[in-house]
């Protein structure tokens, strides 16, 4: 009989690609990776994995087994999901990742809120950006991702997701306080096409939106420094070394030296959880979804957002 966990750490090599990959989705050792390969190997009597190069990769049977394993596990996750809804108490572990501000904003709220109402559940989290975060989901490494779309680039989403929506997120114009706009009641984008700009990693989704954004305004941004965290371009604002675009979910305090100023047609981003659709009846899912919309709706009240 095929081994259920050994299974788990075929599909992993499948997802990951690499036996670090696998090890790192697992949160287990490469030994413990290459170990369980080898005994499904035993188990089937048929090579799975064959070297190539420095790595591996799966043989015709190996991706034949995969295919079977995803979809195997995905049916245990569909029943441990109804067993969940049938016994009606929120469990067990759940497995959350969030971008920075998200993490910054929500996460003390919500989980908080969840360890207090149900006790018998479990949270990790984790940093991570939208992409990766959905992909994640999409592999099982996590059972919930809070991801954003901008008003007017949405995220790629795969099939076999759901969503449901956190909250929307303004996003101001952060300068220098002695900025010739620093004064002015609202701002436009196009106002800043002289100005250098400080914005995110150049892979990271955000920096593309704001690219993309600006190009579409007649605008080819000067990007003069790149950092992943706002208070970190916060910084470099209030320095004079250039604008930024600031969300307000989770900017905390704005130094001295910087003034936000809203944008005249507001630029905004949809925060929104996402998570697989064969786990959507567990309580732990929805009592999540529901700490962190009640999370949302404190951040907006408090005018954070």
């Amino acid at each position: 009989m095929l081994n259920l966990e050994r299974l788990r750490t075929l599909d992993a090599l499948a997802r990951h690609g690499s036996v670090s990959g696998a090890a790192e989705g697992l949160h287990v050792t490469t030994s413990a990776v290459s170990q369980q390969l080898s005994k499904l190997e035993r188990e089937v009597g048929q090579q799975l994995v064959a070297k190539n190069g420095r790595g591996v990769r799966l043989t015709d049977a190996g991706r034949l087994l995969a295919e079977h394993a995803a979809r195997i596990l995905s049916q245990v996750e569909l029943a441990q999901s109804d067993l969940e809804a049938h016994r009606g108490e929120v469990v067990g572990e759940l497995r959350l990742a969030a971008f920075p501000t998200a993490a910054r904003g929500l996460f003390p709220g919500a989980l908080a809120q969840l360890r207090k109402a149900h006790p018998g559940l479990r949270t990790t989290s984790r940093e991570m950006e939208p992409e990766p975060a959905v992909l994640a989901v999409m592999r099982g490494d996590f059972d919930l991702a809070v991801v954003l779309d901008w008003y007017n680039r949405p995220l790629p989403m795969p099939e076999g997701l759901v969503k449901a929506v956190i909250l929307d997120d303004t996003a101001d114009v952060a300068m220098p306080a002695d900025h010739r706009h620093a004064g002015r009641a609202e701002v436009d984008l196009e106002d800043f096409a002289d100005d250098d700009w400080v914005t995110w990693n150049e892979s990271e989704f955000c920096h593309e939106w704001l690219i993309h954004t600006l190009r579409s305004k007649g605008i080819e941004p000067r990007v003069a420094h790149r950092a992943e965290e706002h208070p970190t371009q916060l910084a470099l604002v209030g320095a004079g070394l250039g604008v930024c675009v600031a969300p307000r979910l989770g900017r905390g305090p704005v130094p001295e030296g910087v003034r936000t100023v809203p944008v005249r047609q507001s630029v905004r981003r949809q925060i929104y959880a996402v998570w697989r659709a064969d786990a959507d009846r567990r309580p732990s899912i929805r009592a999540a979804v529901e700490a962190l919309q009640e999370a949302g709706r404190t951040v907006s009240r408090d005018g954070r957002s």
